[in-house]
């Protein structure tokens, strides 16, 4: 019998050749992952198998000389993952993150992924995760461009123009054929401006680059959200447009309106369920509320305003027909994701899978013979 274990390594040009970047796919992979959520094909961390992931949170202060202490965007992060289907694969996101990295010009996070099999365990790939992170978080958002978007939509707004929600524009451009002009907002209007001469060069479409949020939201039929979390990003419900579809990626406050007169889709109900869970337990719902993009939606359920999370709708559910989801070309739709580690795994798979068939990558081994066998 053969006890030797290896694994795929996949640098990141690796996963480049192995087609990382490709939008279509992802988004197509990221609608398969939807699917099987809402059949519960799925299982994630914590009891109830919801959980977002655990994360080293480091203290204000430590007595100890060398130990790290807090800042911001410093933390160190697992997101495990169970996913079906076709995928039968589980898997871990593992990140550090810190804000000063890019004083040392590295990327905010540095990512990495592993994939195991589901009844040995034993490794199937290790890769470098930073643009698989990226392309599968700017796909969610895309699928739900696809069931949510007017079918029409001839403008787009990009609020926060960082890495990430290049990403969602990309991946949301794949879904909508009729745009013919975007809108750019972000702190630094000379981000804003960069990545609107990106857009035109890519898209040949018009775009405007602009430091006024209400300018960027006036005229847009879709609005992608990643910005940053240095100054709380307030939508006033005045400023959208009827039949808007607003896709949070990224955290944002708003009016009451706008949470409350919106046709509200979650990714997954119950990743949401868990973060409520984690917010009674941490004795301090409202600071725990202020960290998670759906923190405004709880904080109304809990003032009774809105309805218990039970009652709300999954994308899940809308991609296999068991809930409508536009329902009039007038509804604004505020989509909300928050993250899941099974959308990670799902692509993850898929860029594993390519690079066998390709040859790309490069075996390690773990033995040949297990030491204590």
């Amino acid at each position: 019998m053969d006890h030797r274990v290896e694994f795929l390594y996949l640098s990141e040009p690796d996963t480049i050749a192995a087609g990382v970047n490709n939008a279509e796919q992802c988004v197509n992979t990221c609608a398969e992952v939807f699917q099987l959520l809402a059949k519960g094909d799925y299982l994630m961390g914590s009891s109830n198998h919801n959980s977002h992931g655990m994360g080293i949170i480091f203290p204000k202060e430590s007595p100890f000389p060398n130990m790290p202490v807090a800042g911001p965007d410093r933390r160190f992060f697992a997101m495990p993952a169970y996913l079906g289907g076709r995928f039968d694969v589980c898997g871990n996101k593992w990140y550090g993150s810190n804000a000063a990295n890019t004083q040392k010009g590295l990327p905010r996070s540095i990512l990495t992924m592993v994939l195991n099999d589901k009844d040995t365990g034993a490794p199937l790939a290790f890769m470098s995760a930073n643009l698989l992170s990226a392309a599968r978080t700017g796909a969610v958002p895309a699928v739900a461009a696809r069931y949510l978007a007017k079918k029409d939509a001839g403008t787009i707004a990009m609020i926060g123009c960082g890495p990430i929600n290049k990403s969602c524009f990309r991946n949301i451009m794949t879904q909508l054929h009729g745009i013919k002009k975007a809108y750019f907002f972000d702190l630094f209007l000379e981000k804003a401006q960069a990545a609107a001469d990106w857009a035109k060069q890519t898209y040949s479409i018009e775009c405007s680059a602009t430091d006024s949020l209400e300018t960027a939201l006036r005229d847009a039929d879709v609005v992608t959200v990643a910005a940053s979390r240095l100054k709380p990003l307030y939508i006033d419900s005045h400023w959208l447009k009827k039949g808007a579809t607003v896709l949070l990626t990224g955290p944002a406050t708003g009016d009451e309106d706008f949470w409350l007169k919106s046709k509200l889709v979650l990714d997954h109900v119950g990743l949401h369920k868990n973060y409520v869970e984690e917010a009674v337990a941490s004795g301090d719902r409202a600071n725990y509320y202020k960290g998670v993009i759906g923190g405004p939606i709880y904080t109304l359920i809990d003032a009774g305003k809105l309805p218990p999370l039970d009652e709300f709708t999954s994308l899940g559910q809308i991609v296999n027909q068991d809930k409508p989801g536009r329902t009039s070309d007038d509804d604004i739709c505020v989509f909300v994701a928050c993250g899941m580690a099974v959308f990670d795994v799902a692509w993850a798979y898929d860029v594993y899978q390519n690079a066998l068939s390709k040859g790309i990558g490069q075996k390690l081994k773990i033995w040949d013979e297990p030491a204590l066998g």
